[in-house]
């Protein structure tokens, strides 16, 4: 069989498509290895979202083309949103790679990974293309690259927001949902393999459903994903702050397999630079949805991300957020510097915050987090809580690792296990009672009883 391997960088909705490629290409008779020296085709799938993802991106084709010089490649085929975004350029500079397809193109992975096609001839789908249609469906093939216990489920693909800092709907193409018993059918295949934890990604996952005439289709898809019995935890991430309905909350807090966790990235709290990033709202609208998530869902865990150095972001603008971050006590923040895009609206306005400013407000800010966080956490020593058991921590083959409800896989912290009656044999996968001993910033300690 021919061997092929993958790259696949950026956020876990890029994940699933290369897991589509990967299954594609596996249900043809390719093989899937991790050794890249034994791959004959090389598949990158590239992130363009901001500066340092695309750098990223650059680094691994170019390590992938060194692959044909000195390893058995033969072929170097170039996937995701970074082609959308510079697809002409890449094909001018990136000679040595063999084909390039986008994010709307991924079914034609057999073609590119083809010897016998020369690519870089065929017809190619606009850049941005905003007719985009492409979703994959329950029985397309898949090839999961996650823990056993683990699944993404992509919900929907596109998005329709104005985000002046966001190139993703050039790059994705319009909103648009997969079919409800579509999700459904993927969900207790998923089950059947001995997933554990379903987690529904789109890049506006509260919006799933409108596109297609439903009403609170996410709170009716969490209650009917609830119903499976071999899942123990359905997750959302990536719900949009004007689209957080009573109807989802009121799911989640009545579905007992739905993790009491909120991932809403709300980007700012000054009316001012929310006013410039086209999201809209104030610091006050903020804390009154925040107040009225915490009332709905009693104990949930709210994850947010913020943007410093926005164009126009003043030093006033960067102290109310600040306040905003003190007065809300998130558990878990990720701050992210501005990334000045070419073809985004943010681009274009004036006063730009220079990168040094930038990064001492988002050191400050995460500063300012890490106390919040490791006060939460001291505050969990001494009381058990259902843990997802992983096994080996990813520190310390001395340690196991699980995860509490109120944390994602990497992206939020981990409990470390130390401790575990004698005759016990955990399994991944399963959940246990985890009592906890100690406490630290992101991370916390504790033993199985």
């Amino acid at each position: 069989m021919k061997k092929v391997g993958f790259v696949s960088l950026g956020c876990p909705k890029n994940l699933v498509d290369s897991e589509v490629m990967m299954g594609t290409l596996e249900q043809a008779g390719w093989e899937i290895t991790n050794n890249a020296d034994e791959a004959e085709t090389v598949v990158v799938n590239t992130c363009g979202f901001i500066e340092s993802a695309k750098q990223e991106s650059v680094e691994a084709i170019l390590e992938a083309t060194r692959l044909k010089e000195g390893g058995k490649a033969k072929r170097v085929v170039v996937a995701g949103c970074l082609v959308e975004r510079y697809r002409d350029d890449l094909i001018k500079e990136l000679p040595e790679v063999d084909a390039f397809i986008g994010t709307n193109e991924i079914e034609r992975i057999l073609e590119a990974a083809d010897e016998k096609q020369n690519f870089r001839e065929l017809p190619l789908l606009p850049i941005g293309n905003k007719t985009a249609t492409y979703l994959y469906d329950f029985d397309t093939p898949r090839h999961r690259a996650t823990d056993s216990h683990t699944a993404f489920i992509k919900i929907a693909e596109g998005c329709d927001r104005p985000c002046a800092f966001c190139s993703i709907p050039g790059m994705r193409g319009s909103f648009r949902s997969r079919r409800f018993g579509s999700i459904l059918k993927e969900a207790n295949d998923l089950a059947k393999q001995g997933v554990k934890e379903l987690v529904l990604i789109a890049q506006d996952s509260s919006r799933y459903g409108e596109d297609l005439g439903e009403v609170d289709a996410l709170a009716a898809l969490i209650r009917a994903l609830g119903e499976i019995d071999e899942i123990e935890w359905v997750r959302v991430m990536y719900a949009y702050p004007t689209h957080i309905s009573d109807a989802f909350l009121a799911a989640i807090a009545e579905t007992p397999k739905a993790v009491k966790y909120l991932d809403m990235p709300l980007q700012h709290a000054s009316r001012n630079v929310l006013k410039l990033m086209k999201r809209g709202g104030t610091r006050q609208s903020l804390e009154k949805l925040i107040n009225r998530v915490r009332e709905k869902v009693p104990g949930i865990t709210i994850r947010t991300t913020f943007i410093t150095g926005f164009p126009g972001e003043t030093e006033e603008d960067f102290e109310e957020l600040m306040a905003f971050v003190r007065n809300c006590r998130f558990d878990n923040v990720g701050v992210f510097t501005y990334s000045d895009e070419e073809g985004t609206p943010a681009y274009d306005l004036p006063n730009k915050v220079d990168a040094r400013t930038a990064k001492r407000r988002r050191t400050a800010l995460m500063k300012e987090q890490a106390k919040i966080s490791k006060q939460l956490n001291k505050a969990k020593i001494g009381k058990t809580f259902p843990v997802l058991f992983e096994g080996l921590s990813q520190e310390s083959d001395l340690l196991f690792q699980g995860r509490l409800q109120g944390q994602a896989q990497e992206i939020d912290g981990y409990i470390l296990i130390n401790d575990m009656p004698e005759n016990l044999q955990p399994k991944i996968g399963e959940i246990y009672n985890v009592k906890i001993n100690e406490a630290y910033d992101y991370d916390l300690v504790g033993e199985i009883i």
